[in-house]
């Protein structure tokens, strides 16, 4: 399948599953391709063919855009290395899950959500602990006597009981010997979000392409991006701002671009124009000059003139 018709594809199932969805866009490189909103549930998505594509940079910006956002990032992929991904399975990209554009519909249009999880050696589930334990002494069993109908050692029954993953086989004769199911589901929305220490300590890393010492006089926090439609991400007094730094023949185009985004997002959006000395609003964006800007005595000024 195409990038392009992928791409349609996800955006279409997002929209069936009732979510708003930002305009497509072409810019690259693209640290995320969409961002999907639903009853304060917010996506920010990127479609790959192979999930090996995304690079260590790209899912480092998908998680501070994510995090800012109020967000989860997701990966929509077809393979991983040389095999497609299982539908109803999860797989991980530094951290990110990773899934099929069948288990996105399963998941979000008809509730279904995976079972079934990749990791080193094949495909997995996690054992509902309690509820294994719980099975085993109804039926007076021991951790060895257990072990002994699947196959395994006591300990390993043990370690189920504490939460330890199995492959699916061992899962299958668990809920055949019981008769019940002892597999949990994924949330695909329980992604754990980086720790702040870590995404500031990576952002001063990248290569700064605003203003960054005026703004963090004005009390602004800046996080700056490589791959996104914005440069950069502002935050300030719990506000996020969608920003974009630069020329305006580079930076006016994606004023609307950026808007869009931020409307979907329930953000803030900004252009700072570098050869550009008034402000104005191209639909919800403030553009604004950078000479404009260094006039700005605070951020709460910042925001009143977004906000006009």
């Amino acid at each position: 399948m195409s990038q392009d018709r992928q791409l349609q594809l996800v955006i279409s199932v997002m929209i069936t599953a009732g979510f708003e969805v930002s305009e497509r866009f072409s810019i690259r490189p693209r640290s995320f391709d969409l961002i999907a909103r639903n009853d304060g549930t917010l996506l920010v998505i990127k479609v790959v063919a192979h999930i090996d594509s995304v690079s260590e940079d790209v899912a480092f910006d998908l998680e501070v855009i994510a995090h800012h956002l109020g967000g989860k990032p997701l990966i929509v992929g077809e393979r991983a290395r040389d095999t497609e991904l299982e539908r109803g399975a999860v797989y991980v990209r530094y951290g990110i899950y990773a899934i099929s554009p069948a288990t996105l519909y399963d998941y979000f249009v008809e509730k279904v959500p995976p079972l079934v999880y990749a990791s080193p050696g094949g495909l997995y589930v996690n054992i509902n602990g309690d509820a294994l334990r719980e099975l085993r002494e109804k039926r007076n069993m021991s951790l060895g006597d257990l072990g002994q109908v699947l196959g395994v050692s006591r300990r390993t029954i043990s370690k189920y009981e504490s939460g330890m993953g199995t492959t699916l086989d061992v899962a299958i004769r668990i809920e055949e010997y019981f008769d019940t199911g002892v597999v949990e589901h994924i949330d695909l929305m329980s992604h754990a979000e980086p720790p702040a220490e870590q995404g500031h300590e990576w952002s001063d890393k990248k290569e700064r392409k605003v203003p960054i010492e005026f703004l963090e006089q004005i009390g602004m926090q800046l996080h700056t991006l490589r791959g996104a439609p914005f440069q950069a991400l502002l935050t300030f007094n719990k506000h996020t701002i969608l920003t974009g730094y630069g020329s305006a023949q580079k930076v006016v185009k994606r004023a609307a671009l950026i808007g869009n985004l931020s409307q979907i997002a329930k953000k803030h959006a900004m252009c700072i124009i570098t050869d550009y000395h008034k402000q104005k609003k191209i639909g919800k964006t403030l553009v604004i000059g950078e000479e404009r800007l260094h006039r700005i005595e605070d951020g709460f000024e910042l925001l009143d003139m977004i906000g006009e």
